[in-house]
């Protein structure tokens, strides 16, 4: 595909976004039918369409409206390309513009929310949260997120990952939330299909993600529950900074089918539980709750857009209940930690302070929190814990 093509097939992927089909099926079902598009086509085309999604709103305001083309239009020239290069008409390009696409506002003439590509609902929450640092929050939600590793230490140290990544033509830079942490540039791919990962030298993960974990107090011999695991990043992490009896349980243990296979790479045990038995005590508990996942619309943008205030306090709701559930599972003495990807207060600092007065007998230990300012997701931490 020549570059034009591409922006050519990210208009109508748009065009059926607009639709209501969810970003990942359109660029899935397109990916399927264009036979001709190579790997190099279908990154790039995703890369477009993921663009757009995080700068929809500029986009729609600079290009004059909300269809497909109008968005490539609008995300072009905003990044100050050369439109006349992209709107060819030739192949598979777009069309050459119309008179009448040459005319464009200023984007500093836009509304805040516009100019911030967020609802304004969220930009008075990142206000009202955030005071001074909101609009830079905001301006950093707009652009694409850098590719997070976290080294597995068991199999060598940070430096010689470093190392290895650098033979394979990667500049991996580190990354002071955790130990094992480094960070690559947005748009970073194939590390999956490295003998680096293939080995367990590595797993992808966010820097904060790595930070809410190394600020665990966890302690070798004993047993810990990662109640909402997803995928179970948090406890492999765990699992390779102490000798532990890690159980990790999701509502979906569909998420969880890849983690024995990436246990055994990096060479650590977890165990899966599809039911944990309410009579269970563990010594440690990660509440990872479902949340707004505000702290990664870099990686998801179409979120920010479907997302409501209702909806959040439909999820705190939830946090609250699952952190209730986990509460009688701690041993005395025992600490839980509970963590979002959220930049809400109401899902963060507000529940904290909520859980403590519903169970007098949890104190604060730790807290920790991070932000896109810090090159990293946004995430919270918030450790308990119970009395003796």
């Amino acid at each position: 595909m020549t570059p034009a093509a591409r922006y050519g097939a990210a208009i109508e992927i748009l065009d059926a976004i607009n639709t209501g089909t969810p970003a990942e099926q359109q660029l899935t079902r397109w990916a399927r039918g264009a036979r001709y598009a190579g790997s190099k086509d279908r990154a790039a085309v995703r890369d477009i369409v993921f663009d757009v999604l995080r700068r929809r709103a500029s986009s729609a305001f600079l290009g004059g409206g909300d269809t497909g083309r109008a968005l490539v239009l609008g995300l072009l020239r905003g990044q100050g390309a050369d439109l006349d290069a992209v709107f060819t008409g030739q192949g598979h390009a777009p069309s050459p513009l119309e008179p009448s696409e040459h005319i464009s506002s200023a984007l500093s003439d836009a509304p805040r929310d516009v100019q911030q590509d967020l609802p304004e609902w969220v930009l008075s929450a990142l206000d009202a949260d955030h005071g001074d640092d909101a609009t830079g929050i905001a301006q950093a939600l707009r652009d694409r997120a850098p590719v997070g590793l976290r080294a597995n230490l068991r199999h060598g140290t940070r430096e010689d990952l470093t190392t290895t990544l650098k033979a394979l033509g990667h500049n991996a830079i580190p990354h002071d939330a955790a130990p094992g942490a480094l960070v690559l540039p947005s748009g970073t791919r194939g590390l999956h299909l490295t003998e680096a990962y293939l080995s367990g030298l590595f797993e992808l993960q966010d820097p904060g993600s790595q930070g809410l974990v190394a600020r665990c107090p966890a302690q070798p011999n004993t047993r810990i529950l990662d109640y909402c695991a997803g995928g179970g990043g948090k406890a492999l992490a765990l699992a390779d900074a102490y000798d532990l009896d890690i159980t990790a349980h999701d509502a979906d243990p569909k998420r969880m089918k890849d983690l024995p296979e990436r246990a055994r790479r990096a060479g650590v045990s977890v165990q899966i539980a599809e039911q944990v038995p309410s009579d269970a005590q563990f010594d440690g508990i990660i509440c990872d709750v479902p949340c707004s996942g505000s702290g990664a619309w870099r990686r998801a943008p179409e979120a920010r857009w479907r997302s409501t205030p209702e909806q959040v306090q439909s999820l705190c709701t939830t946090q609250a209940q699952i952190v209730d559930d986990c509460v009688p599972m701690l041993a005395p003495g025992g600490w839980l930690a509970y963590m979002t990807c959220s930049l809400f207060a109401a899902e963060n600092a507000d529940q904290a302070a909520a859980i403590l007065a519903r169970h007098p007998h949890l104190r604060t230990e730790a807290t920790w929190s991070t932000t896109p300012l810090n090159g990293t997701d946004g995430f919270y931490l918030h450790v308990f814990r119970a009395a003796s």
